[in-house]
C-alpha cells in the first residue's frame, strides 16, 4: 500500500521535527509503463529511511545512495531510463522512463502550510522554481495535474480519499480490506451495538452514530465516498438521503436490481429529487457476475475507480 501525500508529508514533517535532514521526490513526467504516476511523492531521510515511491523500488535504490552520499544540495531534477540498459537495471517496464524533481528539505515549517490543509481536507497548491529555490504557496479551487514547465513546478495536493461504509456486516470487512489497500481512509458506521462491537480491522474508524449524522459529520468534500450495506432500508436509506445531495462523488447501495429499484421509489416518496436519486449507483459495483462477498467487493470498487478517474480527468 502507497501512502497518501498526506502521510508522506507528516512523516517528514516528523523527521524535520526530531532534527533529521531529508529529500523530497516528486515524479515530473513519465515515458512508456511507468511504475508511478506523475506526481508521486518519496520522501527519504539523510540516514536512508524513507516513505513513498516514484518506481517500483530500484529507483528509490538508487537515490536512497546518492543522498546517502550527499549529492545533493540544491533542487534538481533527474531522468531514469532514458537508456534501455538504464531502465533495465532500474526495473523500468517496457522501456518506461522517468523524470524526478528532487528537492532538500531542512525546516518543518516549509511544509506547514500543505500539512494543515490536508489536515483540514482542503485543496492547496504549491510553485517551487527549481533554478531559485523559491517556493510560494496558493489556494487550490479544484484538482489540477502536475505542471512543469523545465523551470517550475506547479501542483496542487489534495486530502486522503476516504469510504464511508454504511453497516458492519461481511460485506463491509471486505471492502475496508481492499479500500485501505487502494490509499482509502475508512469509516464504518453502524448504529447496532452487536455489529459494531465486533468489527476487528483496526485500520478503520468506527462510529455508532445515525447513518445520516455520520454522512453530515464525514462527508464534506468530494474525494469522499458512501456505500451503504446493512440491508437495513431504514438505515441505509436514512443515508442515500443525506449522502446523495453531499459533494460525494460515489453514492452506491448493495441490493439486487429488483430492491434497487424499490429504493428509488422510497427515496422518491421521501422527497429525494430525480437529479439527486440519479447519482445513485445501484446494484453497487460493476456487473461482472460476481456472486460471493470478496467478487462483490472487488465489482464495487472497481466501479468506484472509474468514476474517481474520470473525475480526476476532468
Amino acid at each position: 500500500m502507497n501512502p497518501t501525500e498526506f502521510e508522506i508529508l507528516q512523516t517528514l514533517n516528523h523527521w524535520l521535527n526530531s532534527g533529521y535532514q531529508a529529500h523530497l521526490f516528486t515524479v515530473l513526467e513519465t515515458w512508456g509503463a511507468a511504475p508511478r504516476p506523475v506526481g508521486a511523492l518519496l520522501a527519504i531521510r539523510a540516514d536512508g529511511i524513507l516513505v513513498g515511491s516514484v518506481s517500483g523500488g530500484c529507483v528509490e535504490e538508487d537515490l536512497r545512495s546518492r543522498v546517502l552520499a550527499g549529492e545533493f544540495e540544491q533542487p534538481s531534477t533527474l531522468q531514469y531510463g532514458v537508456q534501455k540498459a538504464d531502465a533495465e537495471r532500474f526495473g523500468l517496464p517496457c522501456g518506461g522512463m522517468l523524470h524526478v524533481l528532487q528537492e532538500p528539505v531542512w525546516k518543518a515549517a516549509h511544509w506547514l502550510p500543505a500539512l494543515l490543509a490536508l489536515q483540514a481536507r482542503r485543496l492547496i497548491g504549491r510553485q517551487l522554481d527549481v533554478h531559485s529555490g523559491a517556493v510560494e504557496w496558493f489556494v487550490a479551487e479544484q484538482e489540477s495535474p502536475l505542471h512543469w514547465d523545465g523551470q517550475r513546478v506547479r501542483q496542487v495536493y489534495g486530502p486522503a480519499w476516504q469510504l464511508l461504509l454504511i453497516g458492519a456486516g461481511q460485506m463491509a470487512h471486505y471492502l475496508a480490506q481492499f479500500a485501505l489497500a487502494l490509499n482509502y481512509r475508512v469509516i464504518i458506521c453502524d448504529p447496532r451495538a452487536h455489529y459494531a462491537q465486533s468489527w476487528a480491522l483496526a485500520a478503520c474508524q468506527v462510529d455508532t452514530q445515525m447513518p445520516d449524522d455520520a454522512v453530515n459529520t464525514y462527508v464534506q468534500d468530494y474525494r469522499s465516498a458512501v456505500m451503504t450495506l446493512s440491508h437495513d432500508p431504514k438505515l441505509d436509506d436514512m443515508a442515500l438521503m443525506v449522502a446523495l445531495e453531499s459533494p460525494a462523488f460515489y453514492v452506491g447501495a448493495l441490493g439486487s436490481r429488483h430492491s434497487s429499484a424499490q429504493r428509488r421509489v422510497r427515496l422518491a416518496e421521501l422527497g429525494l429529487s430525480p437529479s439527486a436519486i440519479a447519482r445513485l449507483h445501484a446494484p453497487l459495483g460493476f456487473s461482472v457476475g460476481s456472486r460471493t462477498p470478496p467478487e462483490i467487493a472487488i465489482a464495487a470498487l472497481a466501479e468506484l475507480i472509474a468514476v474517481k478517474n474520470r473525475l480526476a480527468q476532468v
